[in-house]
């Protein structure tokens, strides 16, 4: 069964599946994180939703740069959770199905294509208090516990 986080489910509402992926991004203590301006202002784990038709790995690539402008390796997958949320971007309500991984930050390449979005590095202890999502700050509060990450 996949931990749910979040808001709770709202009766009569429908909610439309958006499958997601989202990157734990370690280096020296600190995590890469992105600070989206709009339509929230809020620090986020770098990622987003994956694309009909397209693969999971070339959506987390797609979605760090876009946010970032960084390039990753060595990712792995480490667990998924499910969220129900309104996505105001979109005008929709969504059923998120959350995959969560970690890779290292390779090298930087540029500003971030995506509107709004400001790569961030952060302390890892503060990052797991600050993100916005509570499923994806429960994942660094997690790694940050144990200990069990690599930092490149």
């Amino acid at each position: 069964m996949i931990r749910r986080y979040g808001e709770a489910v709202k009766q009569g509402q429908t909610y439309r599946f958006r499958p997601g992926v989202y990157a734990i991004l370690p280096r020296g203590g600190d995590l890469l994180l992105t600070y989206q301006a709009s339509p929230h202002y809020e620090v986020q784990l770098p990622g987003g939703g994956i694309d009909p038709g397209e693969n999971p790995i070339d959506a987390l690539h797609r979605e760090v740069f876009e946010e970032t402008g960084w390039k990753i390796g060595d990712i792995r997958k480490i667990g998924a959770y499910r969220r129900f949320c309104y996505m105001p971007e979109y005008d929709k309500w969504a059923e998120k199905l959350c995959h969560i991984y970690m890779a290292r930050p390779v090298h930087r390449l540029g500003p971030p294509s995506e509107p709004d979005h400001t790569p961030l590095w952060m302390p890892m202890a503060e990052a797991a208090r600050t993100i916005a999502s509570p499923g994806d700050r429960a994942f660094v509060a997690d790694l940050y516990s144990r200990s069990r990450f690599s930092t490149r």
